[in-house]
């Protein structure tokens, strides 16, 4: 993996990739991974990450990242009281 990561740095030196940007793009691809890992828990992603939930959060804000989880939406409620009667 290091001898990856190495190959990785070089090819963003090679193509004039400031460190700034190369920082931003790791931590929000690392930070989106772990979120997708906890489905979106803050708090299990904070401590797998190593950083306190605040800081995650605000990590996540800066980021842009959505870090809700897609859930299934259900019809509204009126809709379910009708169709509940049936069989």
């Amino acid at each position: 993996m290091k001898d990856q990561l190495e190959s990785l740095v070089n090819q963003m030196i090679e193509h004039g990739i400031l460190f700034t940007d190369a920082v931003s793009e790791f931590e929000k691809r690392f930070i989106k991974r772990m979120l997708e890992k906890t489905n979106g828990n803050h708090s299990k992603a904070a401590v797998e990450l190593g950083i306190h939930r605040n800081t995650l959060s605000r990590k996540v804000d800066e980021l842009g990242l959505d870090h809700r989880p897609k859930r299934a939406r259900q019809p509204p409620a009126e809709s379910r009281r009708h169709t509940a009667g049936r069989s």
